[in-house]
């Protein structure tokens, strides 16, 4: 872990905002699209990158900007990393946020944002506030291979829970779902079944499969080696240098997931689910310029 004094904290401005208090992740996720070269890591994806004064920028943001916005963290890395416990960047970045009376989207895959309940539902109560978790693995043995340094996705199901009980509202993220790893029904089906029982608002999956692109990739298949022997080379057979890997079933999954979603009204269409994501709500903008 390294300490450095950012420039600025937020990206975006359409409507909406992005925020990354860390760079680099400690959860170990075999998949992780994050260590792609793309991204430009000058540093071990290990070795957090901490933006130290990211209260200080946040607010300083915040106290100039007359329309509220929803504000989105954990796109790029968790916001409740094992760091997240001592230094406290998240809560303090979410207190500057309910204090402005901004809306907050956390996407993350840890029960650590359990600490920060009682504030989440107080942005909710002052403007909006939404929970996204990431669900992949419905086995906990398996889980623990693909996702080895994060709280299992029945844990994560208990968080939707708490969420759903306090009135603040989920969204989750259904992927990436690995080919011949985790792409049957019998992962897929109990993972729905949750979210239904959690009344999540929305299920995002953009297709039975996942991405590879450079360093990612290379991560992954290592990760294939130790704990799937002969499945790297299957992988090579069947996709190559491909970008997008969908599974075989793909088509049937999908239509399974699809059809779940409808019978229980939950969002499922990607811009669906980012348009409710991004979307402050209309009384609130109303009271920004009072």
């Amino acid at each position: 872990m390294h300490f450095v004094e950012a420039k600025g904290i937020l990206t975006g401005g359409r409507g909406h905002y992005g925020m990354n208090i860390y760079r680099g992740c400690s959860h170990g996720c075999i998949y992780c699209d994050s260590r792609s070269r793309c991204y430009q890591f000058t540093h071990s994806f290990e070795d957090i990158e901490v933006k130290q004064n990211a209260p200080e920028l946040l607010e300083q943001a915040l106290r100039s900007k007359r329309q509220k916005a929803m504000i989105g963290t954990g796109s790029m890395s968790d916001p409740y990393m094992h760091c997240e416990e001592k230094l406290k960047l998240t809560r303090q970045c979410l207190e500057i946020i309910c204090k402005y009376g901004f809306g907050a989207a956390v996407q993350t895959k840890s029960d650590r944002i359990l600490r920060d309940i009682d504030l989440l539902e107080e942005i909710n109560r002052r403007a909006k506030c939404v929970v996204q978790i990431t669900l992949t693995t419905w086995d906990g043995q398996l889980c623990q291979i693909v996702e080895p340094n994060v709280c299992s996705t029945k844990r994560r199901v208990e968080v939707l829970e708490e969420m759903r009980k306090r009135g603040i509202p989920t969204v989750v993220w259904l992927t990436p779902i690995l080919p011949f790893i985790n792409d049957t029904a019998e992962n897929v089906i109990p993972i729905l079944e949750a979210c239904a029982q959690a009344e999540v608002k929305g299920i995002i999956c953009f297709d039975m499969g996942l991405t590879l692109r450079e360093g990612d990739r290379e991560y992954y298949y290592a990760a294939l080696d130790r704990h799937f022997p002969g499945l790297k080379e299957k992988y090579i057979r069947t996709y190559g240098n491909a970008y997008e890997i969908p599974s075989p079933d793909s088509r049937q999954l999908m239509h399974l997931f699809r059809n779940f979603c409808r019978e229980h009204q939950i969002l499922y269409k990607p811009d669906d689910c980012f348009d409710y994501l991004n979307h402050f709500p209309e009384k609130f903008e109303q009271m920004s310029f009072l």
